[in-house]
Protein backbone atom coordinates (compact mmCIF):
# COMPACT_ATOMS: atom_id res chain seq x y z
CA UNK A 1 0.00 0.00 0.00
CA UNK A 2 1.44 3.50 -1.21
CA UNK A 3 2.12 6.03 1.59
CA UNK A 4 -0.48 8.48 0.07
CA UNK A 5 -3.57 6.23 0.70
CA UNK A 6 -1.54 5.19 3.95
CA UNK A 7 -1.93 9.11 4.96
CA UNK A 8 -5.66 8.88 3.87
CA UNK A 9 -6.65 6.17 5.54
CA UNK A 10 -5.33 8.04 8.74
CA UNK A 11 -7.08 11.32 7.85
CA UNK A 12 -10.42 9.28 7.35
CA UNK A 13 -10.32 7.95 10.65
CA UNK A 14 -8.44 11.28 12.64
CA UNK A 15 -10.81 14.03 10.55
CA UNK A 16 -13.94 12.08 9.38
CA UNK A 17 -14.75 8.87 11.99
CA UNK A 18 -13.49 10.24 15.20
CA UNK A 19 -14.72 14.00 15.10
CA UNK A 20 -18.55 11.99 14.50
CA UNK A 21 -17.96 10.68 18.48
CA UNK A 22 -16.82 7.10 17.38
CA UNK A 23 -13.78 6.78 20.30
CA UNK A 24 -14.01 3.16 20.88
CA UNK A 25 -10.10 2.37 20.47
CA UNK A 26 -10.82 -1.02 19.05
CA UNK A 27 -13.26 0.16 16.71
CA UNK A 28 -10.48 3.42 15.77
CA UNK A 29 -7.36 0.59 15.11
CA UNK A 30 -10.06 -1.47 12.89
CA UNK A 31 -10.71 1.21 10.73
CA UNK A 32 -6.90 2.65 11.19
CA UNK A 33 -5.46 -1.34 9.49
CA UNK A 34 -8.32 -2.76 7.26
CA UNK A 35 -7.23 -1.15 3.98
CA UNK A 36 -10.69 0.14 2.65
CA UNK A 37 -9.03 0.59 -0.83
CA UNK A 38 -8.60 -3.16 -1.04
CA UNK A 39 -12.44 -3.31 -1.26
CA UNK A 40 -13.54 -0.26 -3.51
CA UNK A 41 -14.10 -0.88 -7.35
CA UNK A 42 -10.82 -0.59 -9.07
CA UNK A 43 -11.99 3.17 -10.82
CA UNK A 44 -12.40 4.50 -7.16
CA UNK A 45 -9.38 3.59 -5.46
CA UNK A 46 -8.63 7.43 -5.06
CA UNK A 47 -11.82 7.67 -3.31
CA UNK A 48 -11.77 4.67 -0.76
CA UNK A 49 -11.10 6.88 2.19
CA UNK A 50 -13.35 10.09 1.35
CA UNK A 51 -16.42 11.06 3.11
CA UNK A 52 -18.90 9.52 0.02
CA UNK A 53 -21.10 6.58 -0.68
CA UNK A 54 -19.28 4.35 -3.53
CA UNK A 55 -21.14 3.00 -6.04
CA UNK A 56 -20.58 -1.09 -6.35
CA UNK A 57 -23.02 -1.20 -9.16
CA UNK A 58 -26.03 0.21 -10.89
CA UNK A 59 -28.12 -0.15 -7.03
CA UNK A 60 -25.79 -0.81 -4.80
CA UNK A 61 -22.96 1.49 -2.54
CA UNK A 62 -20.55 1.69 -0.04
CA UNK A 63 -21.73 3.70 3.09
CA UNK A 64 -20.03 6.60 4.10
CA UNK A 65 -17.22 5.83 6.37
CA UNK A 66 -18.97 7.49 8.96
CA UNK A 67 -21.81 5.54 9.20
CA UNK A 68 -19.53 2.69 8.80
CA UNK A 69 -17.53 3.65 11.80
CA UNK A 70 -20.89 4.48 13.80
CA UNK A 71 -22.33 1.23 13.42
CA UNK A 72 -19.08 -0.42 14.53
CA UNK A 73 -19.51 1.34 17.85
CA UNK A 74 -23.03 1.04 18.73
CA UNK A 75 -22.91 -2.80 17.93
CA UNK A 76 -20.18 -3.17 20.62
CA UNK A 77 -18.59 -6.25 19.16
CA UNK A 78 -16.66 -8.54 21.24
CA UNK A 79 -14.00 -10.72 20.31
CA UNK A 80 -16.63 -13.89 21.03
CA UNK A 81 -19.44 -12.71 19.38
CA UNK A 82 -20.80 -14.77 16.23
CA UNK A 83 -22.44 -11.84 13.44
CA UNK A 84 -24.61 -12.15 10.74
CA UNK A 85 -24.99 -9.70 8.18
CA UNK A 86 -27.27 -9.43 5.78
CA UNK A 87 -25.93 -8.00 2.51
CA UNK A 88 -22.04 -8.32 2.01
CA UNK A 89 -22.03 -5.41 -1.11
CA UNK A 90 -17.64 -4.82 -1.25
CA UNK A 91 -16.58 -6.80 1.81
CA UNK A 92 -15.55 -3.96 3.88
CA UNK A 93 -17.54 -4.19 6.26
CA UNK A 94 -17.32 -7.50 6.63
CA UNK A 95 -14.13 -7.50 7.16
CA UNK A 96 -13.92 -4.60 9.97
CA UNK A 97 -16.92 -7.47 11.58
CA UNK A 98 -14.47 -10.28 11.45
CA UNK A 99 -11.76 -8.57 12.92
CA UNK A 100 -13.98 -7.43 15.98
CA UNK A 101 -15.52 -10.70 16.56
CA UNK A 102 -15.71 -14.40 15.96
CA UNK A 103 -17.19 -15.12 13.30
CA UNK A 104 -19.41 -13.85 10.46
CA UNK A 105 -21.95 -15.16 8.16
CA UNK A 106 -22.75 -13.12 5.58
CA UNK A 107 -25.00 -13.42 3.19
CA UNK A 108 -25.27 -11.70 -0.80
CA UNK A 109 -28.19 -11.67 -3.20
CA UNK A 110 -25.73 -10.17 -5.70
CA UNK A 111 -23.57 -12.88 -7.03
CA UNK A 112 -20.93 -10.45 -8.78
CA UNK A 113 -20.64 -8.79 -5.57
CA UNK A 114 -20.62 -12.29 -3.37
CA UNK A 115 -18.18 -13.65 -5.41
CA UNK A 116 -15.94 -10.48 -5.33
CA UNK A 117 -16.10 -9.52 -1.65
CA UNK A 118 -15.02 -14.00 -0.87
CA UNK A 119 -12.19 -13.57 -3.36
CA UNK A 120 -10.98 -9.89 -1.30
CA UNK A 121 -11.51 -11.57 2.08
CA UNK A 122 -9.78 -13.90 1.13
CA UNK A 123 -6.59 -12.50 -0.34
CA UNK A 124 -6.10 -10.44 2.84
CA UNK A 125 -6.15 -13.80 5.01
CA UNK A 126 -10.17 -13.24 6.40
CA UNK A 127 -10.35 -17.11 7.32
CA UNK A 128 -13.65 -16.58 9.91
CA UNK A 129 -16.11 -15.29 6.85
CA UNK A 130 -18.37 -17.51 4.94
CA UNK A 131 -20.39 -15.36 1.87
CA UNK A 132 -23.36 -17.40 1.07
CA UNK A 133 -24.90 -16.12 -2.01
CA UNK A 134 -28.99 -15.64 -1.18
CA UNK A 135 -31.85 -13.34 -0.84
CA UNK A 136 -30.75 -12.68 3.32
CA UNK A 137 -34.52 -11.28 3.95
CA UNK A 138 -35.60 -14.44 3.16
CA UNK A 139 -35.12 -16.12 6.72
CA UNK A 140 -38.97 -16.68 8.13
CA UNK A 141 -37.48 -19.65 10.58
CA UNK A 142 -34.14 -18.76 11.84
CA UNK A 143 -32.15 -21.63 12.92
CA UNK A 144 -29.24 -19.75 14.34
CA UNK A 145 -28.61 -17.63 17.46
CA UNK A 146 -26.28 -14.42 17.08
CA UNK A 147 -24.61 -12.35 19.02
CA UNK A 148 -24.67 -9.56 16.28
CA UNK A 149 -26.84 -8.56 13.03
CA UNK A 150 -26.50 -5.94 10.94
CA UNK A 151 -28.51 -5.12 7.89
CA UNK A 152 -26.70 -3.22 5.13
CA UNK A 153 -29.59 -1.81 3.21
CA UNK A 154 -32.40 -0.60 4.39
CA UNK A 155 -35.91 -1.86 4.82
CA UNK A 156 -39.41 -0.53 5.10
CA UNK A 157 -40.01 -1.90 8.50
CA UNK A 158 -38.23 -4.17 11.07
CA UNK A 159 -38.42 -7.94 10.34
CA UNK A 160 -39.44 -10.01 13.00
CA UNK A 161 -37.49 -12.94 12.48
CA UNK A 162 -34.28 -10.81 12.93
CA UNK A 163 -35.19 -10.16 16.13
CA UNK A 164 -35.79 -13.45 17.02
CA UNK A 165 -32.45 -14.71 15.71
CA UNK A 166 -30.66 -12.28 18.63
CA UNK A 167 -29.42 -13.98 21.08
CA UNK A 168 -30.20 -13.01 24.63
CA UNK A 169 -27.73 -9.50 24.97
CA UNK A 170 -27.01 -9.52 21.49
CA UNK A 171 -27.43 -6.55 19.14
CA UNK A 172 -29.65 -5.75 15.89
CA UNK A 173 -28.56 -2.61 13.55
CA UNK A 174 -30.93 -1.52 10.96
CA UNK A 175 -32.22 1.07 9.03
CA UNK A 176 -36.03 1.66 8.80
CA UNK A 177 -38.28 4.20 6.34
CA UNK A 178 -38.59 5.48 3.55
CA UNK A 179 -36.32 8.48 2.10
CA UNK A 180 -36.17 11.38 3.40
CA UNK A 181 -37.24 10.05 6.31
CA UNK A 182 -35.07 7.08 7.89
CA UNK A 183 -34.19 6.33 11.28
CA UNK A 184 -31.14 3.98 12.31
CA UNK A 185 -32.36 1.33 15.32
CA UNK A 186 -30.20 -0.16 17.48
CA UNK A 187 -31.86 -3.22 18.91
CA UNK A 188 -30.98 -5.09 21.96
CA UNK A 189 -32.44 -8.58 22.91
CA UNK A 190 -32.66 -8.19 26.97
CA UNK A 191 -35.11 -11.01 27.91
CA UNK A 192 -36.43 -13.87 26.03
CA UNK A 193 -39.03 -11.76 24.61
CA UNK A 194 -37.96 -8.63 25.60
CA UNK A 195 -36.58 -6.29 23.29
CA UNK A 196 -35.02 -2.72 23.48
CA UNK A 197 -35.40 -0.53 20.55
CA UNK A 198 -33.27 2.50 20.14
CA UNK A 199 -33.56 5.27 17.52
CA UNK A 200 -30.00 6.04 17.01
CA UNK A 201 -30.01 8.69 14.30
CA UNK A 202 -31.16 9.45 10.92
CA UNK A 203 -29.41 8.34 7.79
CA UNK A 204 -30.99 7.53 4.11
CA UNK A 205 -29.49 4.28 2.91
CA UNK A 206 -30.78 2.57 -0.42
CA UNK A 207 -33.06 -0.38 0.51
CA UNK A 208 -31.83 -3.51 0.57
CA UNK A 209 -33.18 -6.07 -2.49
CA UNK A 210 -36.74 -6.96 -1.79
CA UNK A 211 -36.04 -4.43 1.24
CA UNK A 212 -38.87 -1.87 0.53
CA UNK A 213 -42.61 -2.56 1.17
CA UNK A 214 -44.93 -4.39 -1.17
CA UNK A 215 -47.20 -1.56 -2.61
CA UNK A 216 -50.76 -2.72 -2.10
CA UNK A 217 -53.00 -3.60 -4.82
CA UNK A 218 -56.40 -1.59 -4.81
CA UNK A 219 -59.55 -2.16 -6.64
Amino acid sequence: MSSQLQQYRYNMVEQQIRPWDVLNDRVLETLEQIPRDQFVPEKYTNLAYADTAIPLNETQRMMHPIIEGRILQLLDIQPEDNILEIGTGSGYLSACLAQLGCHVDSVEIDEELARGATQKLAALGYDNVDIRCADGLDMSDPKKKYNVIVLTGSVSEIPEAFKKALAINGRLFVITGSAPAMQAHLISRTAEKKWDDQCVFEYVLPPLVNGEKKPEFKF
